[in-house]
């Protein structure tokens, strides 16, 4: 009987507590324009009952119980609590706008702070931009979005490398700042660019918490987690799009080249190679030939939620992307899998962990230099046909006016046969114990594990007497296994005092990096074939040593501490100091220390600026100055290894055996940078605009000068030594950041989001004590000296050749003129005149000058957003202005085919001051100087995007929250004046990374897409 009361009891308890599950309506709108909120999220507290709001900022939340806590959060807008009671149904709630985020968290480097308070100059790109741009690598997502911030590829070859500058060039030697991915130090090029919730760049001294990594700059690399207290989310996105060439370049018909050929073997006084040209139309044209439509797909899921204790992230993401030129030959593909787990263990520690795995694989072609496959298809003759009559490619000859290094583009694609992949393992796990509300203590162990392996392989194959020619097949195989980990320990320190906020951070960091390489080399692989290409069955005797290797162990150790203090919120004061040692650097100089001071005035909190109702809304005035280093330098660099050549006599025989390499320099230090900058931040009408300026200094010291002069003594000039590396350089960057942006929505539904930003950079090297006052570097046609150089009082890298002025048009002002004839030839009319620079009456190496620079003086971006009702619409587009390039790709010998601009060409007095005249006779007109440099500024048009977003009502049912379809394009196209393929392309390198040996062209790319939420 008491049981079954006891039922009774229950029964009636059950009903009582189903009957107070109830529907709760509303809407939710921004208080200062009354404008109804899409995508707001409404959460039950404590139950992970979840809803969001329609295009009508409408919502209805199904199951709630009375008396709970609903909470309403939304980015840009205080989250906001409502307590429901048990005859509510109907809620409508106003959100705050919290000043386009001023309240958001900015992530520093081992903290955070309120983006109010950042006193350092950083910028956020957000995984909104990330996901509109949906770039192929996640470095791509900073070009024209971040001021100060350049992005150049080495070309658009799939899976090709990405080079990002922070405020210029600064070094001789590498200049890519460090990514630090959730507190590790990794590479975000293997990422996928959808896991990526925002990245942060840190551009000055706020940097140097990092110490001897931080000079280039530091990106902080957040990825996406798991929210608390939500259901399960499901994200799908998937995109499928075709590539092709972007540009073509205007090269000579058969026709055109044939008469041109014609008049160059008349003017050399040679007879006729084309004595009928009819009938040979337009010949082949081999760009045509070689570029072909390619895909490209990408596509990935993520699932995401969390319980009041747990959070979790799990996505998976593939992309291919063929190449447009060389079809199966060049591609590249990418697969990621990832976890992101966060656990509340107890009331007091806090477990956080991130694991990516990422498969990469690629195979390339020869695509950027003499003898590349856009060489040979801008140079081979237009009335060679790709195939004989049998069908096999057609060999270009060797002649003295084609040379022996020009061949069939198809052929060259054919007999090429490598790949390569990457396996890579990242991420980390990280604890957080909260003795009290004032002081936790965070640990973290970050990993990276890669295991790359390739293999190319060499097919006997005869061009005709080309250097191109391989007499015995061979394949090379490779196998690389790189690793770090890095350990954090610190502790976090916060109170508030009064008006006083302090926040003390103290902690240690070991960061260590090791790995072995090796690469092999077997012969005579069986049947010719790639497919039986394995150095186990390759087992030809080598001529030489067909093997090599490396090994490295580096370790660095490090102790930071900052201080972070504010007084009423308005007057902010950061100091760090970070200690270094680290076994790159000479025993004597092992440690190093790194002070930095940021401080700034959030004036608009003062009581004389009357509050923040009138025309300036925030005003923030900020500065800062630190010490930071640049630890990336080869390893082992300051010490002498077996790396040289040497002879020796053993019992009458001569053996070949090893000697001591560079000479060592126990001297050797990190490069460091002293960086200064002073900014503000200032918001106006009402929030509308945001307008950030920055002034900055970047004065790079210590760089690292190689080929030191020594005494003859010591032996540098045998076989494979070498002179030191020492400190001994100096390159001052400068210049002024403005980026101004504007968004209001409108009454009709219209959100209009416009942004600008710029930058104005001046680089000048003050120092390069290496006895000669410059470094040399980069090349241009065959024997030439180098065209580009690093020296005092001038840009880094400019392009060091001579001057010209003009044509000489007839034998007069030839006469009138210094000889030239030390340039290779006596000067003709028709003929490039040159600059006698030192005035001494004759044109030598001595009158070569400062011809260009590839450095940009403004590089610049533009991006619009447009939403309206259920459609949105997105362009960005990047700007350069003022940087220079080298034309390269041109072969200067007598039968090449040639670009359209030589039909303007010189042919008699008059008739032209800029085109030099065509001969098979010996000329000085090719020699480098500014006839081949060209201004490649450019604007391009990046990327423009139209979407359609589905009303969600409509799949209520079905349970998706958001179905977007979109397409778009990606680099639209190209304003510029620049003949090559890509004026804003680069391999690179700080000194002689501006010369265009053929870049492969960024490709344009049609895309349609799918963003689908459960």
């Amino acid at each position: 009987m008491k049981s079954n009361h006891l039922l009774i009891i229950f029964l009636l308890f059950s009903a009582f507590g189903f009957a107070q599950k109830k529907d709760i309506a509303g809407t939710v709108k921004e208080r200062s324009t009354g404008l109804p909120l899409y995508g707001v999220n409404i959460s039950e507290k404590n139950s992970g009952n979840t809803v969001s709001t329609d295009f009508d900022g409408k919502f209805l939340l199904k199951g709630f119980t009375p008396g709970s806590t609903l909470v309403f959060s939304y980015v840009g807008y205080k989250t906001q609590e409502y307590k429901t009671t048990a005859d509510v149904s109907r809620v409508d709630i106003l959100l705050d706008d919290e000043a386009k985020a001023l309240n958001e968290v900015v992530v520093i480097g081992y903290g955070n702070v309120k983006k109010k308070q950042v006193t350092g100059a950083v910028s956020v790109v957000s995984s909104k931009t990330i996901e509109t741009l949906r770039p192929v690598k996640i470095e791509q997502a900073l070009q024209g979005t971040v001021a100060g911030v350049n992005v150049t590829t080495v070309g658009g070859a799939p899976g090709a490398d990405i080079s990002v500058r922070i405020r210029g060039i600064s070094t001789n030697g590498e200049n890519r700042p460090i990514a630090i991915i959730d507190g590790y130090q990794g590479d975000i090029s293997t990422l996928n660019p959808g896991d990526i919730e925002s990245l942060t760049v840190l551009k000055d001294a706020q940097a140097a918490i990092y110490g001897t990594i931080g000079a280039n700059g530091i990106i902080l690399v957040t990825t996406k987690s798991g929210k608390r207290n939500s259901k399960a989310k499901i994200s799908f996105n998937s995109s499928t799009g075709i590539q092709e060439s972007s540009r073509i370049l205007p090269t000579l018909s058969a026709t055109e080249y044939a008469l041109l050929l014609n008049e160059s073997y008349a003017n050399g006084g040679r007879s006729l190679p084309y004595p009928n040209v009819s009938g040979l139309g337009e010949g082949t044209n081999w760009q045509k030939e070689i570029f072909n439509p390619a895909p490209i797909i990408n596509y990935d899921m993520s699932i995401s939620g969390g319980s009041d204790k747990i959070s979790y992230a799990v996505s998976a993401s593939h992309l291919s992307q063929e190449g447009i030129i060389g079809r199966d030959k060049s591609g590249f593909e990418r697969n990621t899998a990832r976890i992101s787990l966060g656990a509340d263990v107890t009331d007091k520690l806090k477990l956080k962990t991130n694991a990516i795995y990422t498969i990469q694989s690629r195979k390339t072609i020869n695509d950027n230099g003499l003898g590349s496959v856009l060489f040979n298809a801008l140079n081979v003759p237009s009335t060679q046909s790709p195939y004989d009559n049998n069908g096999d490619f057609t060999l270009v000859p060797s002649t003295a006016g084609l040379g022996i290094e020009i061949i069939n583009p198809l052929a060259q694609i054919e007999n090429t046969y490598n790949e390569y992949e990457l396996k890579k393992l990242n991420g980390n796990i990280g604890l957080d114990y909260k003795f009290s509300n004032a002081f936790v203590l965070s640990g973290a162990l970050g990993f990276n594990t890669q295991n790359g392996q390739g293999k190319t392989f060499a097919k006997q194959i005869s061009y005709g007497g080309k250097v191109f020619d391989v007499n015995r097949s061979s394949v090379t195989q490779s196998s690389q296994f790189d690793n770090n980990y890095s350990l954090d320990i610190y502790g976090t320190y916060s109170k508030k005092f009064g008006e006083h906020n302090v926040v003390g951070t103290l902690g240690t960091t070991v960061f260590k990096e090791f790995g072995n390489g090796l690469y092999a080399t077997g012969f005579d692989v069986p049947y010719n074939s790639w497919d039986f290409a394995d150095i186990s069955l390759a087992n030809g005797l080598p001529t030489t040593a067909p093997n090599a290797s490396y090994v490295y162990d580096e370790r660095r150790l490090s102790y930071f501490a900052r201080v972070q203090y504010d007084f009423k919120g308005k007057y902010l004061l950061s100091a760090m100091l970070r200690r270094d040692s680290s076994t790159k650097f000479g025993p004597n100089n092992r440690v190093g220390f790194f002070p930095s001071m940021t401080a700034g005035w959030i004036v608009s909190d003062e009581a004389f600026f009357g509050g923040n109702e009138g025309i300036v809304n925030f005003l923030k005035l900020r500065g800062s100055y630190g010490v930071l280093g640049n630890d990336q330098i080869p390893n082992n660099g300051y010490v002498s290894q077996l790396n040289g050549e040497a002879t020796y006599v053993f019992n009458n025989t001569i053996t070949p055996g090893l000697a001591a390499g560079q000479i060592p320099n126990p001297n050797l230090k990190w490069e460091e940078a002293q960086k200064f900058d002073v900014g503000l931040d200032l918001k106006m009408f009402n929030n509308k605009i945001n307008i950030v300026a920055d002034y900055f200094i970047d004065t790079r010291a210590d760089l690292l000068i190689p080929n030191i002069p020594v005494s003859g003594i010591l032996g540098t000039a045998a076989p494979g030594a070498s002179a030191p590396t020492i400190n001994a350089g100096t390159v001052k960057n400068s210049g002024v950041e403005f980026a101004i942006d504007y968004k209001n929505t409108f009454s009709n539904k219209l959100t209009l989001s416009l942004g600008y930003n710029v930058t104005f950079i001046q680089n000048e090297v003050t120092e390069v004590n290496n006895g000669t006052g410059f470094i040399e570097g980069g090349s241009f046609g065959v024997g030439q000296p180098a065209p580009s150089r690093m020296q005092v009082g001038k840009p880094i890298g400019y392009f060091f050749g001579y001057k010209t002025n003009g044509i000489f048009q007839n034998q007069a002002e030839v006469d009138a003129a210094p000889s030239q004839v030390a340039l290779g030839a006596e000067a003709q009319a028709g003929d490039i005149r040159y600059v006698d620079i030192n005035g001494d009456g004759v044109i030598n190496t001595s009158d070569r000058t400062d011809i260009g620079s590839p450095i940009a003086a403004a590089t610049m971006g533009f991006n619009l957003q447009l939403d309206y009702h259920n459609f949105d619409f997105v362009a960005y587009t990047f700007a350069s202005v003022g940087n220079d390039m080298v034309r390269n790709y041109e072969r200067t010998l007598t039968d090449v085919n040639r670009l359209d601009y030589v039909l303007d060409r010189w042919t008699g007095e008059g008739t032209s001051n800029s085109v030099p005249r065509v001969t098979t006779s010996a000329t000085s007109n090719n020699v480098f100087s500014d006839y081949f440099v060209e201004d490649a500024s450019f604007v391009r048009i990046q990327n423009i995007q139209l979407g359609y977003s589905i009303d969600p009502t409509y799949f209520s049912k079905e349970g998706i929250s958001k179905f977007r379809v979109y397409m778009g394009v990606n680099n639209l196209y190209t304003f510029t004046k620049y003949k090559g393929y890509d004026p804003g392309a680069s391999n690179g390198a700080p000194i002689g990374g501006g010369i265009d040996y053929g870049f492969y062209p960024i490709p344009r790319t049609y895309l349609l897409g799918l963003n689908v939420n459960f």
